[in-house]
């Protein structure tokens, strides 16, 4: 009997199907335990995605108050910039800020717990010597790496009180938060307020002054951002809702020196290309508009008014009959 005449037993048949279904399954169960990614229990307290965009809206409006202020008071050109806001441990948070550094640890009042602002030393030291009468731009100062001393501490106190000051005002459309110094630490190792995993939202701001730059980290416990959820949507839904008088007005000082362009048109019958192309001398247009029809004006090519072109002295004016009042 020839080898292609054998016939196969019904659990060799069953070997054929079984077997590859067995290993794609193995293969897949690998794939996925590979793709998976390990998460920590100890961390439950992870805040929307919805919310950290109205967190990182809030802040850029705090980045360009503060940039307005500290312009003032260093009479320097200063820029602030928002380069980022995510949630990370505290652990994670602190191990990020250099070392020695100038930290401070905010109190949040009403809420319980304290936040963190620090301001890294390539930036403090320049913006101590402006303070101090020199000019910050000396690359000396931009390149130390100490503790500041006590006197140092009092003198840049001003600068951190101005920065919560716009801090305190930038959360005011979310809810009233009394942002004070509680107390100065150096070293972020030695922060003990919070325990090591739990979640912080990290701020990250860069502020220039002039050719100096450097990094503002400023860290909020994530269960006051919890806590705040609901005060974060009606906050933002009213504030989009909401336009008062005075906007109103400071919108049209905004708007008044903008050049728009107008034009009088006669909207009067089209014409196929080809028809144009073979116009010939003697032939007659027919542009079927009445001279008792209104012109159309149209403010930035939208239809806004309704009219006639009239003479003013050796001048053509358009006269104003009526608006108009249909839908866009």
């Amino acid at each position: 009997m020839a080898a292609s005449d054998r016939v196969l037993s019904q659990d060799e048949i069953d070997g054929v199907f079984h077997r590859p279904t067995e290993e794609k399954v193995k293969v897949d169960d690998d794939e996925a335990s590979r793709r998976a990614l390990p998460y920590d229990f100890r961390r439950p307290d992870r805040i929307a995605k919805d919310q950290l965009r109205s967190i990182h809206l809030l802040h850029e409006n705090f980045a360009r108050s503060l940039a307005s202020s500290l312009s003032a008071y260093l009479r320097a050109y200063v820029m602030v910039s928002l380069v980022s806001v995510e949630q990370l441990s505290f652990l994670e948070f602190s191990q990020c800020l250099p070392s020695p550094s100038c930290i401070m640890a905010m109190g949040m009042r009403p809420y319980d717990g304290n936040g963190v602002l620090e301001i890294n030393p390539t930036l403090i030291f320049p913006v101590l010597e402006m303070l101090l009468g020199g000019s910050g731009k000396a690359s000396s100062t931009s390149k130390l790496s100490r503790e500041l001393t006590e006197i140092e501490q009092s003198i840049v106190e001003v600068v951190f009180r101005i920065i919560l000051h716009d801090l305190r005002e930038s959360w005011r459309q979310v809810t009233n938060v009394s942002f004070s110094i509680e107390s100065h630490e150096t070293e972020p190792s030695l922060l003990q307020f919070m325990a090591p995993n739990e979640a912080v939202v990290a701020i990250s701001l860069e502020i220039r002054v002039g050719e100096i730059a450097g990094m503002m980290n400023i860290g909020i416990p994530s269960i006051i951002i919890k806590m705040l959820r609901q005060k974060f949507d009606q906050g933002w839904s009213q504030r989009r809702s909401e336009v008062t008088e005075a906007d109103q007005r400071r919108v049209l000082q905004l708007i008044k020196p903008a050049l728009i362009q107008v034009d009088a048109r006669l909207q009067g019958p089209t014409l196929k290309v080809e028809d144009l192309l073979a116009i010939e001398e003697g032939d007659v247009l027919m542009f079927d508009y009445s001279t008792d029809k209104p012109l159309n004006l149209l403010v930035n090519s939208r239809l806004k008014f309704h009219g006639q072109v009239v003479a003013q002295g050796k001048k053509k004016s358009f006269l104003i009959r009526s608006l108009n009042t249909a839908a866009d």
